[in-house]
């Protein structure tokens, strides 16, 4: 008999099995693996620096004098062009929708994992409960065999 093994008790991983095969499994796989890397304090560095390369451009528009304190590279409408694509384009309507699936299926992990817990604890209680009248009920003989002893 195994000791970890109870038939009361299930693994969340057993509960959330389905065998997905093909596109499926790879869709699952890459949201969760881009949900992940875009939830990192990384991508957040990242997106912070990608806002930060499109603000010297914004501050020449504003005050046309500081357009000699910056490289001409980084004023370059081309390169705030490409920021707002990135920022708009590809970040909202492509990895918002990825990432939307990636947390679906994190999600049902979370759901799975709780309906174990609580099948789990609802059986320990069930189990307590019946320990618990066992005591009561050796407690019981336990008093009737002293009474009878000590009459």
């Amino acid at each position: 008999m195994d000791i970890n093994k109870n038939d009361h008790v299930k693994h969340p991983k057993d509960l959330i099995r389905r065998e997905e095969e093909g596109f499926r499994k790879f869709n699952t796989a890459l949201a969760l693996k881009i949900t992940n890397a875009v939830g990192s304090m990384w991508s957040a560095y990242l997106f912070a620096l990608l806002s930060i390369l499109s603000l010297p451009a914004i501050l020449v528009l504003i005050s046309p004098g500081l357009k000699h304190d910056f490289p001409k590279w980084i004023i370059a409408t081309s390169l705030i062009t490409l920021i707002a694509w990135i920022s708009q384009n590809f970040l909202q309507l492509v990895l918002l929708p990825i990432i939307m699936v990636g947390q679906n299926v994190i999600q049902g992990q979370q759901e799975a994992k709780a309906d174990s817990d609580h099948e789990t604890l609802t059986y320990l209680a069930n189990l307590q409960d019946r320990q618990m009248k066992e005591l009561e009920n050796q407690t019981k003989i336990l008093d009737m065999l002293k009474d009878r002893k000590t009459n």
